[in-house]
């Protein structure tokens, strides 16, 4: 799950005479997409957010799970049965998902969506869940069980029940494919933001880069750095309110697929990448993983930065992160 818990605000200059922003906010893929391009005429910016609306469409029925009629849908309802032969794009997304899950341990798993959902964040909670109740809900879950055939393109689930889902990296993706577009058809600047998933590309009308206000999620009325983001995407994971408290302890509603355990310790997680797809997968991948180990697995990746918050109000940072203090 994702939640905007860093208070990333867009800083858009006024518009110059020969270009200028044009933004339209609409519900997509079931989350609130704000679309800005950089255009000299109305008509123009509209036909190119029609075509970015269209491609997240396009995309959202390729692998919506609540779609009965999507590629998804029909290699869960295949799992334990048979392999699934999917559109090659489908297909390379599920094979990057499972490198991102090498990557983080597992921290990071699409088959996330055959947990058993025993932990409410909604405040009906009066006690833990039992170790059983715990261990039983991620029986399933394990992208090991996740088999691809290259030749064939196909996917098959190996444990009957078994379900995968994009939840955490379908918005990245479909921003990532909207810019790329856009790019195409020759938009030479623009935002996709995807409910927080934030992807760039160009400069802003007045020739300065695209940059986001930071504030610390303790103190939203504090922005503490603000920093320039050039042609990549920036994506914040986290729980400021979605939480609960037993013995003492804070739990987040990010759930460690490979624990069944909600994660503790951090309350945001913000990850700057090339692309949204990635930052998207990282961010929650960080926040099951731990300050720690999170932030040194962050440093051994090339082009990518990350901001950490803990519950205390920590702020920690990656290596080569530029913040511009204010």
């Amino acid at each position: 799950m994702k939640g905007i818990l860093l208070s990333i605000v867009l800083l858009l200059s006024a518009a110059s005479k020969a270009q200028q922003n044009y933004q339209r906010t609409l519900k997509l893929m079931g989350s609130r997409f704000d679309i800005t391009v950089v255009a000299n005429d109305s008509t123009y910016a509209n036909s190119y957010i029609d075509i970015a609306v269209a491609e997240i469409q396009r995309i959202e029925k390729l692998i919506s799970s609540w779609d009965s009629n999507s590629q998804t849908s029909e290699i869960n309802r295949n799992a334990g049965v048979k392999p699934t032969k999917v559109e090659s794009e489908l297909f390379q997304l599920i094979e990057r998902a499972i490198g991102i899950s090498k990557l983080t341990d597992g921290a990071f798993d699409i088959s996330y969506a055959s947990m058993d959902r025993i932990w409410k964040f909604d405040g009906s909670m009066k006690a833990m869940p039992t170790e059983h109740e715990i261990k039983s809900s991620v029986a399933m879950v394990g992208f090991q069980n996740i088999i691809l055939n290259p030749e064939e393109k196909t996917v098959f689930l190996k444990l009957p029940g078994m379900k995968i889902g994009f939840g955490a990296i379908g918005k990245g993706y479909a921003a990532d494919q909207a810019k790329q577009l856009l790019m195409r058809k020759g938009v030479t600047a623009g935002i996709i933001n995807a409910s927080g998933d934030m992807n760039t590309w160009g400069k802003q009308p007045n020739g300065e880069h695209w940059r986001v206000a930071i504030t610390n999620p303790l103190d939203k009325n504090k922005v503490f750095a603000l920093l320039p983001i050039t042609n990549g995407a920036v994506v914040t994971s986290g729980d400021y309110e979605k939480y609960v408290s037993f013995n003492g302890r804070r739990y987040a509603h990010i759930i460690d697929p490979r624990t069944g355990y909600p994660s503790t310790g951090i309350i945001s997680v913000t990850v700057f990448a090339p692309k949204a797809e990635l930052a998207d997968a990282l961010a929650t991948s960080v926040f099951v993983m731990g300050k720690d180990i999170g932030m040194d697995r962050i440093n051994q990746l090339p082009k990518v930065e990350c901001i950490i918050i803990d519950e205390k109000g920590n702020i920690s940072k990656s290596t080569n992160i530029k913040i511009e203090k204010l």
